[in-house]
């Protein structure tokens, strides 16, 4: 196998494994924050409360650690898709 060719294959390979990464990464959502009970560090969850505004969904994200477990971040994001019950 040439050294282009084993590259090429090397490249292709690299973009399945960050495509199967990027759909086990995709956030999840609970329809209360206090459904939240394990957030780890760098996890995303969506919360449809109703606590933002129209076109616009919660997400709860584990920011950073501190002496009393992860620190949760919440901001409103842009929804994406019809509006899941």
């Amino acid at each position: 196998m040439s050294v282009a060719r084993h590259r090429h294959s090397s490249i292709l390979l690299s973009g399945f494994a960050l495509a199967a990464l990027a759909t086990s990464a995709m956030a999840q959502q609970v329809s209360r924050e206090q459904d939240i009970v394990d957030l780890r560090l760098g996890q995303r969850i969506l919360v449809d409360d109703g606590s933002c505004p129209s076109g616009q969904i919660k997400e709860v994200s584990g920011a950073r650690m501190s002496a009393t477990g992860i620190l949760r971040v919440q901001k409103c994001i842009p929804r994406l898709g019809p509006k899941k019950r």
